[in-house]
């Protein structure tokens, strides 16, 4: 009676937390995240139980079948609702027919063939061997999509592990002492009822953190990102460069600033649109030919800041020529027949910086370098260290890019 209690209350939990992850995957829309594939899956195995006590005691019946089916589909629709969570969409719908009719041919098979307490046995077994192999992959999600959230996936790989081990020790049970073993009021199954109630209970509100983290993580990503090129703001550029010095062998870093030469210029013959496209495509040049530890940013307008780890002067200009030729060679092609639009860069090096509070202090070094290097002709790298007295140029110059 306890256990059959036990199941009645897991089936209303199942049922009312798949609405709930219905609604919720209706309100993310395109970035549902996995979460209509765990609305699906608690829905099916809500139904499977409802089915397991139409049924009655373990025997051959419709239901019985049915809810074992519906069983065995549910960890196929868990790691689908895993692999979209973590960015792999894939198909459900027509894998999951298909293993219904796989699951529920086999049933029939063992049936005929070996018996029921073959067929409990053969669910509880197959179920033991998803749940281990789902433990094992959370494991391996850890050095991989998953090492941000590694107490989460430590978590679901226990859980899973736990419940993989009683389905073997009931598949065990089954095979010893036949269908009684699967009497609602023996301990071992208002146990194991008790777990899976426990398991329903703990994975909603761990599917709801790991679903708002993501989304706050994505909230903040976009807050520290450039819309347009993809690159750090300046808000996200401070902060990676807050982290980079949080360690205590942090090395000191040199600052370039890359400005576009005659970008005003671009946007007033060719329009906004051509713009945006030359801003784009710079940003493309600066991602791929960043070195290891290199960051790269748009900090506004038609001004890039590169941030170069280490005090080797040769190595950070050798960089920045790197840059400056690579950007040199774009040629972005042009509507009704128009030859193709070149652009070039002037780069200013900043002196070495040793810590978050001389960011400024660097950045305008650097800038003085850069305008010394539009002064001096442009589509060269200009070096911040020269004596503080440099003068920076007039506004005009630097209204004209």
């Amino acid at each position: 009676m306890v256990a059959t209690l036990i199941v009645a209350m897991l089936c209303v939990h199942l049922l009312c937390f798949a609405l709930m992850f219905w609604l919720i995957s209706r309100r993310l829309q395109g970035g549902r995240m996995g979460v209509d594939a765990l609305a699906l899956g608690n829905a099916l195995l809500g139904l499977a139980y409802v089915l397991q006590l139409a049924a009655g005691p373990a025997g051959w019946s419709a239901a019985s079948v049915a809810s074992h089916t519906l069983t065995l589909c549910v960890p196929l629709v868990y790691w689908v609702g895993g692999m979209r969570f973590f960015g792999h969409p894939g198909p459900l719908l027509r894998p999951l027919l298909a293993w219904a009719l796989v699951a529920t041919a086999a049933q029939v098979l063992v049936q005929w063939g070996l018996g029921s307490v073959a067929r409990y046995a053969m669910l509880s077994f197959t179920m033991a061997l998803i749940f281990l192999a789902m433990a094992v992959a959370a494991v391996r999600l850890l050095g991989g999509p998953a090492r941000d959230l590694r107490v989460e996936m430590a978590l679901v790989a226990l859980l899973a592990g736990m419940l993989g081990v009683l389905n073997v020790v009931k598949g065990v049970r089954v095979l010893d002492g036949g269908l009684a073993a699967l009497d609602m009021g023996q301990r071992f199954q208002v146990a194991f009822y008790i777990y899976m109630s426990f398991l329903a209970t703990v994975l909603a509100p761990l599917m709801i953190w790991l679903v708002l983290r993501r989304l706050t993580d994505a909230l903040r990503a976009s807050a520290e990102r450039d819309p347009l090129t993809g690159l750090l703001n300046r808000r996200g550029l401070l902060a990676a460069l807050h982290g980079h010095w949080k360690a205590r062998d942090a090395a000191p870093l040199r600052l370039l600033l890359l400005d576009i030469d005659h970008f005003k210029h671009i946007n007033d013959s060719h329009g906004h649109k051509v713009g945006d496209t030359v801003l784009c495509r710079v940003a493309e040049v600066l991602a791929r030919s960043l070195r290891t530890g290199d960051l790269a940013s748009r900090i506004g307008g038609e001004e890039f800041v590169v941030v170069c780890p280490g005090g080797d002067r040769a190595g950070v200009r050798a960089a920045a020529e790197r840059l400056r030729s690579a950007i040199e060679r774009v040629q972005i092609a042009l509507e009704h027949g128009h030859g193709p639009l070149g652009c070039t860069v002037t780069i200013g090096i900043s002196p070495l910086l040793h810590g978050p509070q001389a960011f400024d202090a660097a950045l305008q070094q650097a800038d003085a370098a850069l305008y010394r290097g539009k002064a001096g002709g442009r589509n060269r790298v200009e070096w911040g260290d020269a004596a503080p007295g440099v003068r920076v140029p007039a506004p005009e110059l630097a209204a004209a890019g």
